[in-house]
């Protein structure tokens, strides 16, 4: 069996032991939701085994966030680029991996000409906490967009960027400083949101991967619905998926594309995966974030020391 096939059989497994799990359990069952949880973030705790060290210029910060019963925080990384003025990057990751399995992709958005805050969600890595949830997550995001407005004060040069579970993470946080309900204000406060290989809400990637009939929606209560916030965005947006996805099916960046206001922008990247679209779709990338955003260096090649094809990086 292909090392694609048996990864795929396994996200399908997960999705399956998920469902199955709730739908068997009493409704509101605690222990059913933290197995949920579990099964969602599928966090892993150890350090990314093609991790071969930070980059120099990345600073490492902790952001704190307000909890119930403890202080907690969030771990980050600040990497600024050369240029004082260049635009920055809110960097929102999906599951299983912390920062150290995501340095590649930022090595790439930073290569487009970004500074990057990239932040790993309480639960992953050495941020504070146990086991996220979707609503740990949504506040983390938050927490991040507060220092990003610090360390970039120019709205007009602020971007959110989400990739697979992240992309939903984008979204939320976009739809809220910047939708109908955001706070009154005479310019929007960012320029523009980037969405990587994301889905349109987590109750039909379960359909997708086990049974179109199942009512996900009702048996799960981690929903990530992007497709009914993305229409709240009222900032541009690219929406990028590669058409070799095997883990999260292209059609639904077609779909959350639809769903969005104008401007906006799909790009689906020809044989890109899950992970590589970035690299595969380089110069359309870079054509894209010009076009739309007016940001970008077409000039400057993409990293390749540490592209996923070559690491054979997970999916997240």
């Amino acid at each position: 069996m292909t090392r694609p096939i048996q990864r795929s059989r396994r996200l399908w497994i997960y999705v399956a032991a998920l469902l199955t799990l709730i739908a068997l359990g009493a409704a509101g069952c605690a222990s059913l939701e933290v197995k949920e949880r579990e099964l969602t973030f599928r966090v892993v705790r150890e350090t990314a085994s093609w991790y071969s060290g930070m980059p120099e210029g990345v600073q490492e910060l902790d952001l704190a966030v307000a909890a119930a019963d403890k202080s907690q925080h969030v771990h980050a990384w600040w990497w600024p680029a050369a240029n004082a003025g260049a635009p920055a990057a809110l960097y929102l990751h999906g599951s299983r991996w912390d920062l150290t399995g995501q340095l590649f992709r930022i090595e790439q958005l930073h290569s487009f000409g970004f500074s990057v805050l990239a932040i790993d969600y309480r639960g992953f890595g050495k941020s504070s906490g146990d086991l996220p949830s979707e609503a740990t997550v949504y506040e983390d995001a938050q927490v991040a967009w507060e220092r990003l407005v610090q360390l970039q004060p120019d709205p007009d040069r602020r971007f959110i960027y989400g990739h697979s579970l992240g992309g939903a993470v984008a979204i939320d946080l976009a739809a809220k400083i910047s939708g109908p309900t955001a706070p009154a204000q005479g310019v929007m406060p960012l320029r523009g949101l980037i969405v990587e290989s994301s889905f349109t809400s987590l109750a039909d990637i379960a359909r997708a991967l086990t049974v179109s009939w199942l009512p996900a929606e009702t048996l799960l209560s981690q929903k990530f619905d992007s497709v009914s916030k993305i229409a709240q965005v009222r900032v541009p947006v690219l929406i990028v998926h590669g058409s070799g996805d095997r883990y999260v099916p292209p059609r639904f960046s077609q779909l959350l594309y639809d769903a969005a206001r104008d401007p906006k922008r799909l790009l689906m990247v020809e044989g890109g995966t899950h992970n590589n679209s970035m690299r595969e779709g380089n110069a359309e990338y870079r054509a894209a974030l010009r076009d739309l955003f007016g940001v970008g260096d077409p000039a400057v090649p993409s990293p390749q020391a540490r592209s996923p094809q070559r690491a054979r990086i997970p999916a997240s």
